[in-house]
């Protein structure tokens, strides 16, 4: 759903809108006609993009559809070539409350060189450029984003140790320690075992209940479906499609599907459609 301006007796701010009750509502995200070039390409083309506050979208599209590439922008990892984004309030740049906003990227293993236990891993979320020490009540923060994501019981354990799913589940829990008010991930299910997939959309719902901003990048809307009411397809770096989430194709919905599968560049702008998506009439 796109804010737009409108006569209203409520009040209103740069960033938020009002709601039916008068109450504003604060918008998260605000991306405007946003474009990026990368290696002279153009990637993602003229994207609108506003989130309010506690909504949860999912963004969906083909391999090289320009999913990946349009959250980095979102997020500041990579340039944007024209358009603006502001986030919960602030415009991208160090202005930013970057302790606020959880991010978790695509096809990032937390096994590093150093022997780090999932609770040093996860620990290291609270830490950014304004804060280098861990704050207060450090751990009970930790213990709490590990529960969350069902992997307390491995908290001492070295990372290098769990398997790739499990791996996953730490670094969204590395960004979940933040308690964020925006969070932003890119495929958290790539590669992921059912049972991990229904104990994520088990823990986005319930920060969702409690005023989370959730942002997900997926392939297909698999175990995630319940909870998403809002979908954004893109196609050759624009949007074809933003409202209710489109109905998968045949089996795709299946408790047997395996929603797992290979990545591409999104650099290579596939010119193949949406795979496992069907639109309803």
């Amino acid at each position: 759903m796109l804010v737009t301006a409108g006569p209203s007796s409520a009040p209103t701010s740069p960033s938020g809108t009002p709601g039916s009750s008068g109450r504003r509502r604060t918008v998260a995200v605000d991306a405007r006609d946003v474009h990026v070039v990368l290696g002279g390409s153009a990637i993602v083309r003229g994207v609108d993009l506003v989130l309010e506050e506690g909504e949860v979208a999912a963004l969906l599209g083909a391999n090289g559809s320009g999913k990946s590439t349009l959250v980095r922008a979102l997020v500041g990892a990579v340039p944007i070539a024209s358009g603006s984004v502001t986030l919960l309030g602030h415009p991208l740049g160090r202005g930013v409350p970057w302790e606020r906003i959880g991010y978790v990227p695509q096809r990032v293993s937390a096994a590093t060189g150093v022997p780090a236990t999932a609770a040093e891993v996860v620990g290291s979320g609270l830490l950014h450029g304004r804060r280098l020490w861990p704050p207060r009540h450090a751990q009970r923060r930790v213990h709490a984003a590990l529960d969350l994501v069902g992997l307390d019981h491995h908290a001492e354990r070295p990372v290098r140790e769990l398997s790739g799913g499990q791996q996953q589940r730490v670094l969204i829990a590395r960004a979940l320690v933040r308690e964020p008010d925006l969070l932003v991930l890119d495929e958290p299910v790539a590669g992921v075992d059912l049972p991990s997939q229904q104990a994520f959309a088990t823990t986005l719902s319930r920060l969702a209940e409690r005023g989370t901003t959730v942002l997900v990048v997926l392939h297909e809307l698999g175990a995630l479906a319940p909870l998403v009411r809002r979908a954004v397809v893109l196609r050759h770096g624009a949007v074809v499609h933003d409202g209710a989430p489109p109905r998968p194709a045949h089996d795709h919905d299946a408790d047997e599907h395996d929603h797992v599968h290979p990545h591409d560049d999104d650099a290579g702008l596939a010119r193949t459609p949406a795979a496992g998506l069907r639109w309803e009439p």
